[in-house]
């Protein structure tokens, strides 16, 4: 549930954060007028993505097994894939976040309505379909028969909502650097879990194979109906009995993707630079001892 309950409120809390700010803009410049448009365009980005959501999960139910299956797998790779773009993404552009919002804001404002609506449509709309599809995958992985892992993402839904409304009355001030770093790393190992299961779904809908070889299985330690084999499961999509290419696709992701996403920003430009600083130097003193010996 928790792992989901992150995904409502980190998900949640971008798109807060692009309505707070599009809406504070707009109030602080005396355009209130364009409002309604920005509402507009942010209603219908909802819905697309909640019917996006809808067609997910019931238009999969009318398929057989193996292509239930084989859409899951393929789905959930799809929506890591779009989860670990969005959060370098994030962390890369949340100082800059409000200035390029504003930006667009004021090119829409001179083309009239229409362009308000579009801004605000694209500005929430990739957001809403990004959460609805990889909502929808976690919540496959992680579902355990109830309703904890929609009352989780629904639950950081509604705090992103409560957040967003802080942030817009002023009433809260957090290091939206720092909060996204620390979400977005926790985000990848939840996005890690999908991707296990997602392969799993690939191996049972017979697209790959090694099905039957299990990395190991800790069923009898860990059961999955225990309280901690729930709790492991919601929170980091653990499966007692992965098998070796589940386990293997899980490392290879996480540990490059986790250590590329905390390493400090800029740190890979800092390392060129420095190496061209020594080859250069290395240059003009291999030029100098040839003007010597000349």
């Amino acid at each position: 549930m928790f792992g989901n309950y992150l995904i409502g409120l980190r998900e949640g809390l971008e798109a807060s954060l692009v309505v707070c700010i599009l809406i504070a803009y707009l109030v602080k410049t005396g355009r209130r007028d364009a409002l309604k448009p920005i509402w507009i365009g942010i209603g219908v980005a909802v819905g697309v993505a909640l019917a996006f959501g809808a067609g997910l999960e019931f238009g999969s139910q009318e398929l057989t097994f193996e292509a239930q299956e084989l859409l899951g797998g393929s789905l959930s790779i799809v929506a890591v894939v779009l989860v670990t773009w969005m959060v370098f993404w994030m962390r890369r552009t949340a100082r800059h976040l409000k200035a390029e919002l504003h930006g667009k804001l004021d090119a829409a404002l001179q083309m009239g309505t229409g362009a308000l609506v579009a801004t605000a449509f694209l500005a929430v709309g990739r957001e809403g379909l990004e959460t609805a599809l990889f909502v929808w995958a976690s919540v496959r992985a992680s579902s355990d028969g109830t309703y904890a892992p929609l009352v989780g993402v629904l639950l950081g839904l509604l705090t992103a909502v409560l957040l967003g409304w802080l942030f817009y009355r002023g009433a809260l001030k957090i290091n939206l650097a720092k909060f996204f770093t620390w979400t977005g790393g926790m985000l990848v190992v939840v996005a890690a879990g999908v991707l296990a299961y997602g392969v799993h779904d690939l191996q049972e809908a017979r697209f790959l194979g090694g099905l039957s070889d299990k990395a190991f299985d800790v069923s009898a330690t860990i059961p999955p109906d225990s309280w901690y084999g729930t709790l492991l499961k919601g929170v980091f999509n653990f499966q007692p009995d992965p098998t070796v290419l589940q386990v293997t696709v899980w490392a290879l992701y996480l540990i490059p993707t986790l250590a590329l996403f905390l390493a400090p920003i800029g740190s890979a430009s800092s390392v060129r630079v420095k190496g061209q600083k020594t080859t250069d130097e290395k240059a003009e003193a291999e030029a100098s001892a040839g003007t010597t010996n000349a």
